[in-house]
């Protein structure tokens, strides 16, 4: 089976998407998107293709593309719309990896009884959290860790985005018992070359089994 990964995070706007287009780009991944919430501008799926320099092929559709940027089961609910738990199956990649993209957090619902959380414990896919390096990331991170770890889900590592902060990238590593997998700088100008360039210098392929 291809290489499949989860890309999460610890908070919303922190700079998931940005680094799912790097890792995509340097796996030779595709990428998937399940849930779009917001669609005016560029949506995810469009940025990793730009940022990632992924060919159309490599960017799978989504299963929702819901109008409004908020939550997932906030935004179904504005559109009429019932997210079925049961249709969020992972596409077939022909044997190309994949990234998949979660939507803000772990515990962001989708409808009135199911978390993100639980469609990935079903998924048994390893997954990456992505944290910031700002104030309030200890906290944000090992509570992150802790629910992956209470649902039996495969933590490859934490992977850091912004300004250097060696003392909490430390004190998370060491206190939550994960593996810093490096961290993304804020990358400007944000161009494909130039993120290309810097998730090179950041991340190793092999502690993504690549």
């Amino acid at each position: 089976m291809s290489r499949r990964i989860v890309v999460t995070g610890t908070d919303t706007g922190i700079g998931k998407t940005v680094f799912a287009a790097g890792l995509a780009d340097m796996l030779g991944a595709s990428y998937w998107k399940p849930i779009q919430s917001g669609l005016e501008g560029e949506t995810d799926s469009q940025i990793v293709a730009r940022l990632g320099g992924l060919s159309k092929d490599r960017i799978l559709p989504e299963r929702y593309s819901l109008t409004t940027p908020v939550s997932p089961h906030q935004s179904a609910a504005i559109d009429g719309v019932r997210i079925d738990i049961t249709a969020l199956t992972v596409p077939d990649t022909g044997g190309r990896p994949l990234v998949i993209e979660g939507a803000g957090g772990l515990m962001v619902p989708l409808d009135q009884t199911t978390l993100y959380i639980d469609v990935f414990a079903r998924w048994r896919i390893p997954v990456v959290l992505c944290a910031r390096t700002s104030l309030g990331t200890i906290n944000h991170s090992l509570l992150s860790v802790e629910v992956l770890r209470r649902c039996d889900i495969e933590l490859l590592g934490i992977a850091f985005i912004g300004e250097g902060n060696p003392e909490s990238e430390r004190a998370i590593s060491e206190i939550g018992r994960v593996k810093r997998l490096g961290r993304l700088p804020w990358v400007s100008p944000l161009t494909h070359s130039a993120l290309r360039e810097a998730f090179a210098a950041s991340f190793k392929p092999a502690d993504f089994g690549a």
